[in-house]
């Protein structure tokens, strides 16, 4: 069962109003992005991969079905079934997919993990999924086995490249397998993966997917990239697979739609060689988060002409799209969504002008409103936080074990997405502020929460709470205002800043630190992160 593809309409309205969601009776995320096409058009190019020396390699469909039918076939031998989790713990590569697609194959749930995360990092994410298997690379090989005894439900580690006692050779395995395999009966609603997002009061979330979530993006993929696929479309993003944006908004709706997916990951993005790998590869669609866009837009290569670009994350502003038009060929499609619930919001600069500062209207199948704070629906013009209608495929299945906060998460029909904002009487969505405390950085989402944790497993920290700063180029920069148990100095700040980066990750780690003698508190010891906030 395959979603009909959109078709362009006189207006935004009446293509709404022709709209319905398909309701398969069996539905499997590896049989849309691979195994039809492997059926049909077994040698279609669907993955064009560049490794970080240059090296080019194309994949076809049928290459795909067959490798991964091996790896499903492997990780069954091994005691992976249906329901159990399995980690990705990979940059942009082919083994990336090929574990996305064994997974869903067995009916088994994928765990992607961003790979600059650190030992405390994947230690919490990978005993809150009870992941039994971890499939990963030389390059965070230790980090793995530094934890692997905390770990009782982790069975199993398979290494791509570099091989360790204890630890699978990916490959080797697939050598020893089947190139066939029966693929699971899976629902809409059967689980698929977990995907990890920051908390506020607390340890971060698992977000758990079911196959629905692919069949949910697709409208909002297709739009925003102006009625995606057309002939010649070749796909790519900076962004990496572990988060919402690379997975379901570009690696899986590539693939479904026989859409050769580049597969290329910066080590760190560079935004000269991104306008080289766009004009080397012919690429004519790519998502990139805003936070790229502005990179570029400080180069002086020559432009390119792209047929869609998508930004999500932030209103990008006049100033910028104008830009986009100039040096990219198009205008950039701005679109909105959460790790809970994505692509809920969204542009067509072909069906409707865009609105400089807007995040677009309610995408196709998605009812969105602004409610009030007793969850009531406010008229358009009045601000309240944005919320999403339930019902629609791209909606989470609920928090992985944590019922409780998934309840949190509703009011009546309506998810809650912690942002506050307004419609105008066009029906265009404003986003203003953020109800909680995540920090935008980079395009990356990040909660206080676990950073403070770590910085106050410090000897010298007493306290610790940590707030976004505005920033030019990043939207926001990472601060932490630490309360000492002694004396501090520079040498210290450099200390915690490295301590978030090894034991957490990289992207999360504090850019600036400030010693203070109290923190600012509630009543009841809650620390009011708002009053740390630049007035």
């Amino acid at each position: 069962m395959v979603a009909e593809k959109l078709v362009k309409k006189a207006g935004w309205a009446e293509m709404r109003a022709q709209f319905s969601w398909p309701t398969p009776a069996r539905y499997n995320i590896a049989e849309q992005i691979c195994e039809r096409w492997a059926r049909v058009e077994p040698n279609r190019v669907a993955l064009i991969y560049i490794r970080p020396d240059g090296e080019r390699r194309d994949y076809t469909y049928i290459q795909l079905s067959r490798a991964s039918n091996r790896l499903a076939n492997a990780l069954a031998a091994h005691g992976l079934g249906r329901g159990g989790r399995c980690a990705v713990l990979l940059p942009q590569t082919p083994e990336t997919i090929l574990t996305h697609l064994a997974c869903y194959k067995l009916g088994a749930v994928a765990v992607p993990l961003f790979t600059l995360f650190g030992e405390d990092g994947l230690r919490y994410r990978l005993a809150n999924s009870g992941a039994k298997a971890v499939v990963t690379d030389g390059a965070n090989l230790a980090k793995l086995l530094a934890i692997r005894d905390d770990l009782p439900a982790l069975e199993a580690i398979y290494s791509i490249d570099q091989r360790e006692s204890g630890v699978r050779g990916f490959w080797q395995e697939l050598g020893k397998a089947k190139d066939a395999c029966e693929m699971a009966e899976t629902t809409l609603t059967d689980p698929a993966f977990i995907s990890y997002t920051s908390g506020t009061t607390g340890p971060p979330k698992g977000a758990l997917h079911g196959h629905k979530v692919l069949l949910g993006h697709l409208p909002g993929v297709e739009i925003h990239h102006n009625f995606l696929p057309q002939k010649g479309d070749k796909l790519w993003t900076p962004a990496d697979w572990a988060w919402m944006g690379g997975l379901t908004n570009v690696m899986m709706p590539a693939l479904n739609y026989g859409v050769p997916l580049v597969a290329h990951r910066m080590a760190k993005f560079d935004p000269d060689e991104a306008f080289a790998l766009i004009k080397r590869e012919g690429i004519r669609n790519a998502f990139l988060p805003p936070t790229a866009l502005k990179l570029m837009r400080q180069s002086t290569v020559a432009a390119v002409d792209m047929r869609s670009v998508g930004s999500g994350g932030e209103a990008l502003g006049a100033e910028l799209l104008d830009w986009g038009r100039a040096r990219l060929g198009t205008t950039i499609n701005e679109f909105y969504g959460q790790t809970e619930c994505n692509l809920v919001l969204g542009n067509s600069h072909e069906v409707f002008p865009p609105r400089a500062g807007s995040t677009g209207m309610a995408t196709i199948g998605a009812e969105v409103a602004i409610l009030d704070s007793e969850g009531r629906v406010l008229p358009d013009g009045e601000s309240g936080e944005i919320a999403v209608k339930r019902g629609i495929p791209q909606m989470f299945l609920g928090y992985w074990q944590q019922p409780e906060k998934t309840a949190e998460k509703f009011v009546g029909d309506w998810m809650l997405t912690g942002d506050v904002g307004m419609r105008d009487a066009d029906g265009y969505f404003h986003f203003s502020a953020r109800a909680d405390d995540v920090i935008t950085s980079s395009g990356y989402r990040i909660g206080p929460s676990e950073i403070e944790d770590c910085l106050a497993g410090h000897p010298a920290v007493a306290m610790a709470a940590v707030i976004g700063v505005p920033d030019p180029v990043r939207t926001e920069i990472v601060k932490a205002f630490v309360v000492l148990s002694g004396l501090g100095d520079e040498a210290l700040k450099a200390e915690l800043i490295a301590r978030v980066r090894s034991r957490i990750s990289p992207h999360v780690a504090p850019r600036e630190v400030e010693f203070i003698d109290a923190l600012p508190m509630t009543a009841t010891g809650k620390i009011m992160r708002r009053e740390l906030r630049p007035k």
